[in-house]
Formats: C-alpha cells, structure tokens, sequence
C-alpha cells in the first residue's frame, strides 16, 4: 500500500486566486461554513495577524 501526503500551503485560497485575478497581493482569507473560523490565508492575511482556527469575528489582537 502507498499513501501521499501533499502540503498545499494557502491551498484554498490559490484556487480562489486562480479564479480571480484580481485578488493578487491582496489578503485572502477562506472560511469554514460552520462557524466562520479562517481555514486558509494568505501570506498577506497572516502579515495582518489573522491567524488559521481563529473566529475571524475577533479580528487580529
């Protein structure tokens, strides 16, 4: 048996990304349906503070 492991670092947010353009260098953040904690953030998003697991509500401290 063989078993992959793939990191895909902003993963969903590069697909976002890929979709649209114009979000380039700019802060991206995806969030979970459930309880809008952040799931995915770009290297901008974490610059800002934002950080993954956490409800988006709170804000960076």
């Amino acid at each position: 048996m063989l078993y992959g492991l793939i990191d895909c670092n902003s993963f969903y947010c590069s697909c976002q990304r890929a979709f649209d353009p114009e979000l380039k260098h700019r802060p991206v953040v995806v969030l979970s349906n459930n309880d809008g904690c952040a799931i995915a953030r770009t290297a901008e998003a974490k610059r800002l503070g934002i950080k993954n697991g956490g409800g988006v509500a709170s804000g960076p401290q």
